[in-house]
């Protein structure tokens, strides 16, 4: 008895797919407080699985090895987030003089605009700078509070390192379980396609960490020599939200811009603030990240942007940073069966064409 194969209608095939879309979204949606946390866990898991192969190596057992990874883990990023808290809490401070350079900033534009362009802008009558002063104190405050509440929010503080925990000390577990879920294909190739795709994402989040310490150091040298106060925060973050693709160095670079322009005497620091941060980022986009991370995530523009969008709507600021990496892992994932290597082609990079090789005719050396 021969079965017989259903051949659906090419619009059923567009709805299953949309449909499925639409659900994948929605229990995005939903479940984001659990997700959010499990995603953050696993790439922790993955970032923190040579340091723990390393213990292990030395007979540690397997569950000190992962305490061990999870306390150095908690430690990194408390650390991280104390040393940022910190510096916004402080900031405030900061714009004790800021009422005299905003008044100083009014004149001299109302001066540039009689002198330059001809016409009474007259900014200093329409503008009162204690207004604004307080409006910056106001949210200096607030921004300081939302950083807490965001963090809380995005991390999930217990969840985050529970979820890493278990991940380490149940990863082999969890090979075998998806080995049996693919029983049909020989489990050394499971198994191998799992290692490739642990070291796609591991040497994608290395790379990315090794860039960022390289930005952090420039930031901060540039920023020290410009004359900018608290230019190691301002480098440190720089860094950090470069690795939000598009937004995050735009972001990173009007921080800075910003505070030098409210803080210090002049009009250039901020142009010199400016223009070393479009230095630095010309220097990671042509050489850094090419070199450092090469092509381990191979997406194109489009699939990225579009991915922060999609990312940044459903999971906020945690989907921005996480989408990168998932689509990167989707992508392989999509390489390994002709079924779905159209979807692969679709993420990733367009192919080079190559040129034709001369038929005997058309060499000239024949």
């Amino acid at each position: 008895m021969t079965s017989k194969t259903i051949q659906l209608p090419s619009y059923l095939k567009a709805l299953a797919v949309l449909s499925l879309m639409i659900l994948v979204v929605f229990i995005l949606i939903v479940g984001k407080s659990i997700l959010i946390p499990l995603a953050l866990g696993a790439f922790f898991a993955v970032l923190f699985t040579p340091f723990s192969l390393f213990l292990e190596k030395y007979r540690f057992p397997r569950i000190l090895s992962s305490i061990v990874s999870l306390v150095l883990m908690i430690g990194l990023v408390a650390g991280l987030l104390s040393f940022i808290v910190s510096n916004l809490i402080s900031f405030s401070a900061d714009f004790a003089g800021v009422s005299v350079r905003i008044n100083t900033l009014i004149l001299q534009v109302d001066q540039f605009t009689s002198t330059q362009l001809g016409f009474q802008q007259k900014l200093a009558d329409q503008l009162d700078p204690d207004a604004l002063l307080s409006l910056l104190n106001k949210n200096s405050s607030s921004i300081s509070a939302f950083a807490i509440n965001a963090i809380g929010s995005l991390s999930s503080l217990i969840l985050i390192p529970l979820f890493m925990f278990f991940f380490l000390l149940y990863r082999d577990h969890l090979v075998s379980v998806l080995i049996a879920i693919f029983r049909d294909a020989d489990p050394a190739e499971v198994k191998s396609q799992l290692i490739r795709l642990r070291k796609v994402v591991l040497n994608y989040i290395s790379g990315v960490g090794k860039v960022m310490v390289i930005l952090a150091v420039l930031n901060i040298t540039a920023y020290s020599l410009i004359g900018v106060e608290h230019a190691i925060f301002f480098g440190v973050i720089g860094a950090i939200l470069n690795i939000i693709p598009y937004v995050g160095p735009f972001i990173g670079a009007l921080l800075p811009m910003s505070y030098a322009l409210l803080t210090m005497d002049n009009l250039l620091s901020p142009l010199l603030v400016l223009g070393a941060y479009q230095a630095i980022q010309l220097l990671e986009g042509n050489f850094l990240t090419p070199k450092i991370v090469g092509s381990q995530v191979n997406l194109n523009a489009f699939m990225t942007f579009l991915g922060l969008l999609l990312g940044a709507s459903v999971w906020g600021v945690a989907g921005m940073i996480l989408i990168i990496p998932i689509l990167a892992i989707l992508r392989e994932i999509f390489d390994l069966s002709s079924s779905t290597k159209p979807f692969a082609l679709l993420l990733g990079e367009e192919p080079k064409a190559t040129a034709p090789k001369p038929t005997p005719d058309e060499n000239p050396n024949s």
